[in-house]
């Protein structure tokens, strides 16, 4: 799947109606009377045009790996939804990473429920690859996604939610937020201290290393994006990599048997099985996996060291315009790349999602507190592979149950 696809994404406008007939009259009745309140124009404004509403059962916002996945499991039910992208084209998240960017996993893990990846199963696919899949997965189950509409803000009145996009409002009992599609990177704050002849970039933003000044690079973060891009610049500067080591998974990716065998084992009965958040395992491993990212998969110790990457003490601050280190070094760099980790992006769902940590409160994607919110693709979700793509599926699985069991009950 090495050539890029010219596909067109399925498009399914839906309104009124659905298997639960009974339900979706009641949501139509709560939004006349929301029409009533005159919500559709902000008092005093008499110049914005009116929103056009649109009805629906589910507004899934996100057609990255975990929105698909939503949406094949809601297809399935025979529940009417809508896939909501603000890129122009599935898959263009991916598209947008660097440019030497293969996945960490092998393509026996890559591919979604219902269509493995079409590649050799233990090569690594490029990033434009898995965009490509994901585009022609949208297209084999027919998904209703809808391409270059940005969600404004999601809002709630009484048991419906208004889902703003653009000119258009959608009114909805459910709303999954596929968080992987609305990442923001976490940068602190003191790389607002550092000089601004120092070109700093996040992992995000990183494309290859024509991008950045001569010299030497720091990259901030340790995990399998900073490995990876440590290998990328290797060639072409000098680089440093702060950060605690992960750990690695000992083995070879040479398709060996042991490869063979012990990868399975890690993805799908360590990562999937046992390290979740109902076992006592899963919940001590939980705050070390959201600190500092899974163990290095396809870079290993010995690559990086191979390369002449140089490991340095964890970046504490800033002193002079320099990166400060906890050793008491001070760093002098040209550029510096933040590999930092993600938030999850989701300030524009105007409800109270977050705890005074900022971590979205939510037991397996169903938000506590609103009745129908949902989100898939956070980091530990369930379990580790919440955010790898073999384990979409799971959790996205899950969702799509709980908006069933919702449906039945309003239906009476």
């Amino acid at each position: 799947m090495r050539g890029r696809h010219n596909i067109r994404i399925a498009e399914t406008r839906t309104r009124a109606g659905t298997l639960l007939e009974p339900g979706a009259a009641f949501m139509h009745l709560e939004a006349d009377a929301l029409r009533a309140t005159g919500s559709d124009m902000p008092s005093g404004d008499e110049t914005r045009p009116a929103l056009r509403e649109e009805h629906v059962d589910v507004v899934v916002i996100g057609a990255g790996q975990n929105g698909l996945s939503v949406g094949y499991h809601l297809a399935r039910k025979g529940v009417k939804f809508v896939i909501l992208e603000g890129r122009e084209r599935v898959g263009d998240i991916w598209r947008s990473r660097w440019d030497s960017l293969r996945l960490f996993t092998p393509a026996r893990f890559d591919g979604l429920i219902g269509m493995p990846f079409p590649a050799a199963r233990y090569s690594f696919p490029t990033k434009d690859e898995m965009a490509d899949y994901l585009e022609a997965y949208a297209r084999r189950f027919a998904l209703p996604v809808r391409t270059g509409v940005k969600v404004d803000e999601v809002t709630r009145s009484g048991k419906l939610y208004i889902v703003t996009a653009g000119q258009t409002r959608y009114i909805a009992r459910h709303v999954v937020a596929a968080a992987s599609s609305y990442q923001k990177p976490k940068v602190p704050d003191f790389a607002a201290s550092l000089d601004p002849s120092i070109r700093q970039l996040s992992s995000s933003a990183y494309k290859n290393p024509v991008q950045l000044n001569p010299g030497s690079v720091l990259l901030v973060g340790a995990s399998n994006s900073g490995a990876e891009i440590a290998m990328d610049l290797a060639r072409t500067h000098q680089v440093w990599l702060s950060g605690r080591h992960p750990g690695h998974i000992p083995v070879a990716y040479n398709g060996s048997f042991a490869m063979r065998a012990v990868l399975p084992f890690v993805f799908r009965i360590v990562f999937h099985r046992l390290l979740t958040v109902d076992m006592p395992m899963g919940r001590k491993a939980k705050p070390g996996h959201l600190s500092h990212g899974l163990p290095l998969i396809r870079v290993k110790p010995q690559d990086l060291d191979g390369a002449g990457v140089r490991r340095v003490a964890r970046v504490a601050g800033a002193r002079n315009g320099k990166p400060l280190l906890d050793d008491g070094q001070l760093l002098d760099v040209s550029n510096i790349i933040w590999c930092t980790g993600f938030r999850a992006g989701l300030d524009w769902i105007k409800l109270p999602i977050f705890d005074d940590s900022g971590r979205v409160k939510q037991y397996r994607g169903a938000i506590e507190g609103e009745p129908g919110l949902y989100v898939c693709g956070l980091h530990f979700q369930h379990s580790p592979s919440s955010t790898m793509i073999h384990g979409a599926a799971r959790d996205a699985g899950y969702v799509a149950d709980k908006i069933g069991e919702r449906m039945r009950a309003a239906a009476g």
